[in-house]
C-alpha cells in the first residue's frame, strides 16, 4: 500500500523535475495560456509540449480545456494544494517514529 502511494507521489514530483516544465509553470503563473502561446515562448515542438503537458496534467498540477483546435492550460489549484501537503508531510520531522540506534 505504501509503495503504491509513493508511486503516486513520485508522479507529482516528477512533474517538477524538468527545466521545460518549470518554465511552463512560470508562464502559467500569469494565468491560463493557450498551447500556441506556450509554443511561442518555449523553443520546443508541439509533440514535446504535448509530452510535458501530459506529465503536468497527469500529476494534477495543470489542467487543460479544449477550445477549437487549441488546448488552454492553467493551474489546478486542488492539485497544487495536494502537492504542497505531500511536501509538508514528507519533510516534517516525526520524532516519535525515530528509530533508536542499534548499537548500545
Amino acid at each position: 500500500m505504501l509503495l503504491q502511494e509513493n508511486e503516486k507521489r513520485a508522479r507529482i514530483f516528477k512533474a517538477f523535475c524538468d527545466a521545460n516544465r518549470l518554465t511552463i509553470l512560470e508562464l502559467l503563473q500569469s494565468g491560463e495560456k493557450c498551447a500556441c502561446k506556450l509554443l511561442e515562448e518555449l523553443n520546443i515542438g508541439q509533440p514535446t509540449l504535448s509530452h510535458h503537458m501530459k506529465i503536468l496534467c497527469d500529476a494534477g498540477i495543470v489542467t487543460g480545456r479544449k477550445e477549437g483546435k487549441w488546448t488552454y492550460y492553467s493551474f489546478n489549484q486542488e492539485g497544487i494544494a495536494h502537492a504542497r501537503s505531500i511536501l509538508q508531510e514528507i519533510t516534517t520531522l516525526n520524532f516519535a517514529a525515530t528509530d533508536k540506534c542499534c548499537s548500545k
